[in-house]
């Protein structure tokens, strides 16, 4: 079976690292496998997958806004802040009404956001689970500013506290939850987390990974999932200029037949005159191609 280059949806399961979920997509599609953006173990949803030459574009989706439903447990918070944890902290259960104020008053917009201990990024050219499961709790990883777009009560039964989540790339939902919890003089760590969407994508359109007999047929739609992208632009080019971009030659703009690129875009679909995508291209501010990143269908 050939490899096929593609652009996943996939819908990742709880229990299981982001990392062993793409084992099915690598015996079936590509061995050539990476993701944009991973998801906690315990959590669940949506998780963009690039297959084969596929994997060049991984840029294009590192800026995407994302959508979660959250289910906080307050009163309690773990080290971990998630339900893998051990429970290092107790405290009353505030009102909704507590909820709702500081959720309005602090929580919108672009904000100062510590990132968990218990997570991937780098302290001292250290992963920040690593040093928690040292023992270093003296070590907490810098403030960095997240945008939370909006923050929706879906319920709020007992202690269990649901919500839905849009935010910008970088914001930590652990995070979110345990600063909600402390605000409202209380303390939280997220039991479940769904991820619901990634920029123009959504979850009800991503597959199972577990079945072999739909991924491919899935992956058959790359093309035109990447044309939802509002970010990425458009160039029409006669096959005169196609076959020596395929060589490595950049085409100047006046060879452009037709464009439509939005402002501050970094990447183009290059079609030919009968509207199909022949590349992927990597454009300038001043929208020249200076990279071919593929040609469609390569691996």
């Amino acid at each position: 079976m050939d490899p096929v280059s593609a652009l996943l949806l996939i819908n990742k399961p709880s229990g299981v690292t982001s990392f062993s979920s793409l084992s099915p997509v690598k015996r079936h599609v590509n061995k050539k496998t990476g993701h944009a953006g991973t998801l906690d173990k315990f959590a669940n949803g949506l998780m963009i997958v690039l297959t084969g030459s596929f994997t060049k574009l991984n840029p294009i989706f590192s800026s995407l806004d994302k959508s979660y439903r959250a289910v906080i447990e307050l009163g309690k918070e773990t080290d971990t802040l998630d339900p893998e944890g051990d429970v290092i902290a107790t405290a009353d259960i505030p009102s909704r009404e507590k909820i709702t104020e500081v959720i309005n008053t602090s929580f919108l917009g672009t904000i100062s956001q510590r990132p968990p201990l218990y997570s991937a990024i780098h302290i001292n050219g250290k992963r920040a689970h690593s040093i928690a499961r040292s023992g270093r709790t003296d070590i907490v990883p810098d403030a960095r500013p997240v945008t939370i777009h909006s923050i929706e009560i879906v319920s709020f039964e007992g202690a269990f506290l649901t919500l839905d989540i849009s935010c910008s790339k970088g914001t930590y939902i652990r995070s979110l939850a345990r600063d909600i919890a402390q605000a409202a003089d209380s303390r939280g760590y997220v039991t479940e987390l769904q991820r619901t969407r990634i920029g123009p994508y959504v979850l009800s359109d991503a597959v199972s990974a577990e079945r072999p007999d739909i991924l491919r047929e899935h992956a058959s739609g790359s093309i035109e999932r990447l044309q939802m992208l509002p970010s990425i632009g458009s160039i029409v080019l006669g096959e005169d200029s196609l076959k020596p971009l395929s060589y490595g030659r950049k085409p100047e703009i006046e060879e452009y037949l037709d464009s439509s690129i939005p402002q501050g875009a970094d990447y183009a679909l290059v079609y030919n005159t009968e509207k199909k995508v022949i590349s992927i291209a990597q454009i300038d501010q001043d929208t020249r191609i200076v990279k071919n990143i593929m040609l469609a269908g390569g691996n």
